[in-house]
């Protein structure tokens, strides 16, 4: 889904999370998990979409649930890693979104391809069997 109104998308994509959680009743994890999903796909939306031409700046989050882990990624077409900032540097409104993912997960990530990047995170919950994934709207 192409987002266009950056604040619509992101209601969009926190609902898309509990609700989805809910589904695969995973519960649990779900206030970290909203809050990390939400980071990942402002830091997406905002840092780099926009560096990107109009028709290309489609974002994408995909939630999957592995054994002990909830994977967390989203997808952007900008192939610049993710800025993560000291503690000591960011700003008060800005600049913090990757320490939080870095507190409320426990490993997270970015793999670069042609297209863009993926930015991850995986939370520790108690999950259903591998294999259960859903891609939502960011």
């Amino acid at each position: 889904m192409r987002i266009t109104d950056a604040q619509q998308g992101l209601v969009h994509v926190r609902d898309f999370t509990r609700r989805t959680l809910a589904a695969w009743e995973s519960g649990a994890c779900g206030d970290e998990a909203v809050l990390v999903v939400n980071e990942l796909a402002t830091n997406a939306l905002l840092h780099a979409a926009s560096k990107v031409p109009v028709e290309r700046r489609e974002v994408w989050l995909k939630l999957s649930l592995r054994r002990a882990h909830l994977v967390c990624a989203v997808i952007d077409p900008y192939d610049r890693p993710p800025v993560h900032l000291p503690a000591d540097v960011a700003q008060d409104d800005h600049g913090r979104g990757l320490g939080i993912v870095d507190a409320l997960s426990e490993h997270w990530g970015w793999t670069r391809f042609p297209a863009g990047k993926i930015v991850w995170a995986m939370l520790r919950t108690p999950c259903p069997p591998d294999g259960t994934e859903a891609w939502g709207p960011t």
